[in-house]
């Protein structure tokens, strides 16, 4: 099988009928007998057109492995994504490289030599087969989640979102760099290199797009950016990136059970530093430091960064004139951002998958207390206080906790995914944002429930409905299994809310005939939120709308003012 990058001479047959490219360019249509060609100018790639399912019924064309920036090795290793040449080559007509197939993941953490790649800037593209340029139609971006320090768009295809739209829409997802190579920060990256270069290869990619998905049928001013967990904590980073002084290159963002990274101050950056300078080879310090980080051997790196603590090389703040000012919370709390309009929204047991412990592990508040902020160190003892009389014990006369462990979960859920959604929400209607809308997931992820029924509705429950779920590659953590048609059902409506808010900006205007209409964030006395539910009708689901509980919100507002929600670890 041919690498997605492979460039191959196909003997293209040039047409003489010319399509639009970009505003003032027009580009000969190329064909191949590898499958439809897109024509960017300086580039062709040939794709494959085939079925959410699989089978090949041309209903939507897959192009994969696309380069958005230049690879990232060398002297361009731990820099910002540099961009390629893409002046219009030989007045269009170039030859094409096979996008059939998947380009390789980033490199993850757990790393490896030969799992996963440096030269990883690529990115996927779905389109409805017959959709070209001059189409106009709306563009969503996809941001994998996974810690920044794992995630690959292999787990997460877009081939339903584009089948099962009523009017068209164009789907692309992108690999950042992640972990090490794409968060290493002190004082030493500052001088000779970038911070958060996994940010800023996801900005480079919606760039990309917004350059070039006109010639895959797309419009360059209806595109959406969408993510779960550090993608959708991605999704934040970017509608508050620069402070929200320079724009931002897309009009929506979904963003979904947002959540953060450890975001480690200048004295624990300094440390993770030295812990790969020391694995890598390279002295701490100097002139010398980042050019022998550039040198150093893959397999240096793959050292480095299995060396680090999981999770620990993440985002930061980046100073004022930096893609990160400020805490993302704070940026939000202080309107220092980009107004979009805006989906927000997590899962119903979001935080019994970080918890700390089982059940049964939770008896007292010392134990909710240690084992609930150990993920936490720099949240100090008042806080901690604070918040165990804000979460009432159980037997405390107006307590809603039935047991300690449903009052930990509940703690971990709210600082970590269950409040940063309604806080972004009502940022965003202060803005004077109107297309502002909110969800709670609530069916179960049924692989994970099934190994483990006290976690329930938990995190990443959402994506098990939202991609394919007969793709045979783990996404996050555990394989899909074919629905059952109440899943099935579930699933439709769901993906159908989401591609009706990428193309529309209302999640109601193309949902399926079954569906509910999702009522605005907020009537300015109520906010409301959607609750997605599996029934067990084989013609309808559960989903309906709900206000945000009172006793909810009193808790997001301690914890959004205690500044901690975005300097968890995940």
């Amino acid at each position: 099988m041919l690498s997605s990058r492979s460039h191959v001479l196909l003997g293209l047959l040039l047409s003489a009928t010319f399509s639009a490219c970009s505003q003032t360019h027009y580009l000969p249509q190329l064909t191949s007998p590898l499958g439809p060609v897109v024509n960017l100018g300086y580039a062709a790639y040939a794709g494959n057109s085939t079925s959410p399912t699989g089978s090949v019924d041309g209903s939507v064309t897959f192009f994969g492995g696309i380069p958005y920036a230049q690879p990232p090795l060398g002297n361009l290793r731990f820099r910002a994504p540099q961009p390629l040449d893409e002046s219009v080559k030989n007045g269009g007509h170039v030859s094409a490289s096979d996008a059939r197939n998947w380009g390789p993941a980033c490199i993850q953490q757990p790393a490896a030599v030969g799992a996963g790649s440096e030269d990883c800037l690529l990115l996927n593209v779905w389109k409805p087969a017959n959709a070209t340029a001059g189409d106009n139609l709306p563009a969503v971006i996809y941001i994998y989640g996974g810690g920044f320090f794992a995630g690959t768009t292999q787990g997460f295809p877009l081939y339903d979102w584009v089948a099962q739209h009523p009017t068209g829409i164009i789907g692309v997802s992108m690999g950042y760099r992640l972990n090490v190579l794409g968060f290493l920060s002190g004082n030493e990256v500052q001088a000779d290199g970038d911070v958060n270069a996994g940010l800023l290869d996801q900005r480079a990619a919606i760039e990309w797009v917004q350059r070039n998905i006109v010639q895959f049928g797309g419009n360059p001013d209806e595109i959406t950016i969408s993510g779960e967990s550090a993608g959708g904590a991605s999704v934040i980073m970017q509608i508050t990136a620069y402070g929200g002084t320079r724009g931002v290159p897309f009009k929506r963002a979904i963003a979904q059970s947002i959540g953060y990274g450890y975001t480690a101050n200048l004295t624990l950056q300094e440390e993770l530093f030295r812990n790969v300078t020391l694995v890598a080879g390279c002295p701490s310090s100097g002139p010398e430091v980042m050019p022998c980080l550039r040198s150093a051997s893959l397999g240096a790196i793959v050292a480095a960064i299995n060396h680090v603590p999981l999770g620990r090389v993440a985002p930061v703040v980046d100073g004022p004139s930096g893609f990160m000012p400020e805490l993302p919370s704070r940026l939000v709390g202080s309107g220092n951002f980009t107004p979009v309009e805006f989906i927000g929204g997590h899962c119903t047991n979001d935080g019994r998958t970080f918890v700390g412990g089982t059940p049964s592990e939770f008896e007292t508040d010392e134990d909710v207390a240690r084992l609930v902020f150990a993920r936490w160190p720099g949240v100090n003892n008042e806080t901690i206080q604070q918040a165990l009389q804000l979460y009432l014990a159980p037997g405390t006369p107006g307590s809603p906790f039935s047991t300690q462990y449903e009052r930990a979960w509940t703690m971990a859920q709210d600082i970590m995914f269950g409040c940063f959604d309604w806080y972004t929400e009502n940022a965003m209607i202060e803005k004077g944002v109107n297309n502002v809308f909110a969800f709670r997931w609530n069916a179960p992820d049924t692989v994970l429930y099934n190994a483990a029924p006290y976690r329930g509705v938990m995190h990443t429950s959402d994506v098990y409905f939202l991609f394919d779920g007969t793709n045979p590659t783990a996404n996050a953590g555990a394989a899909f299994t074919p629905f059952n048609s109440t899943e099935k059902l579930l699933s439709a409506q769901a993906i159908s809310y989401w591609t009706s808010f990428a193309s529309s900006g209302d999640p109601s205007t193309s949902r399926t005939p079954y569906s509910p209409i999702w009522t605005y964030f907020t009537n300015s006395t109520e906010n409301y939120r959607m609750v997605l539910t599996e029934g067990t009708s084989l013609n309808v689901t559960a989903s309906a709308m709900e206000v945000y509980p009172p006793m909810e919100i009193e808790r997001c507002k301690f914890w959004m003012q205690a500044n901690v929600t975005d300097q968890t670890a995940i």
